[in-house]
């Protein structure tokens, strides 16, 4: 497991998701610019509408308008690329409901925008590695990819579309672990929706490349078949692809330990 080594140039820090000063050092050491940022809050970051909780439940979930953030401290945590421990850690007095409040947040930059004529997942390492036309790798974003339940696919598929911000249609027949419902339902948009806020579709039917409300969950947990990215990863990944983008999946699963 990453994080466990001292000597790991990887490492992100500890078990509650709190940075400490040997992670901090070594992300300045390799970064031109500075590993953290001032932003001030503007009106529209709390400006909402949020939801008060997100249901756990996909029957309490259709019955949602929107599945909006639960409230500015998880949609800037979001937007930042952040956990929320960790914006709390970094921000301990900041009231971060406030207009107008300075805090300090990851300094995420602005992302590549390279056109990917070919997108390898690979389920051992649990991993999207986005190639160009040239057979460059231009993007890596680790992924939860099938699980024993619902394995994801083998083979070699294309993109048929992209949906941003998409509903989410259940039907009793995918059989989804801990989902009781036998009528099909669907779920409305928002970052917090089953699938995000994109959803990529493949022409393996039923599966798709999407984001999550969960991200500090991708890679160390499994999905239902389909390939989950953190939102920011998805959307990232969303504006690069086109249809009929290649879709090689490579590799074999190994079990969650």
């Amino acid at each position: 497991m990453r994080g466990e080594d001292p000597d790991d140039p990887l490492l992100l820090g500890d078990d509650t998701g709190v940075i400490n000063s040997v992670t901090f050092d070594r992300l300045a050491a390799i970064s031109l610019e500075p590993v953290v940022t001032e932003y001030e809050i503007s009106p529209k970051d709390v400006r909402g509408p949020f939801v008060k909780r997100v249901p756990t439940s996909f029957e309490a979930m259709a019955r949602l308008p929107r599945l909006s953030y639960t409230g500015p401290r998880e949609e800037l945590a979001e937007n930042f690329h952040m956990d929320e421990k960790l914006l709390n850690s970094l921000n301990p007095r900041a009231d971060i409901d406030r207009s107008g409040t300075h805090i300090i947040v990851a300094n995420v930059g602005v992302r590549p925008r390279a056109k990917v004529d070919k997108i390898v997942v690979d389920k051992q390492e649990r991993s999207l590695v986005a190639f160009d036309k040239n057979g460059n790798p231009v993007a890596f974003f680790p992924a939860s990819i099938g699980s024993e339940e619902k394995p994801a696919p083998s083979g070699i598929f294309r993109i048929r579309q992209v949906d941003r911000n998409p509903k989410y249609h259940y039907d009793p027949k995918f059989g989804f672990k801990g989902v009781k419902t036998k009528h099909e339902l669907t779920i409305k948009p928002g970052p917090n929706n089953p699938v995000g806020l994109v959803w990529i579709d493949l022409t393996a039917p039923s599966y798709g490349i999407h984001g999550t409300p969960f991200p500090d969950k991708v890679g160390k947990t499994e999905s239902h078949g389909c390939i989950r990215l953190t939102n920011w990863d998805a959307l990232a990944l969303a504006s690069m692809v086109h249809r009929g983008t290649v879709v090689e999946f490579a590799g074999q699963p190994t079990s969650r330990s």
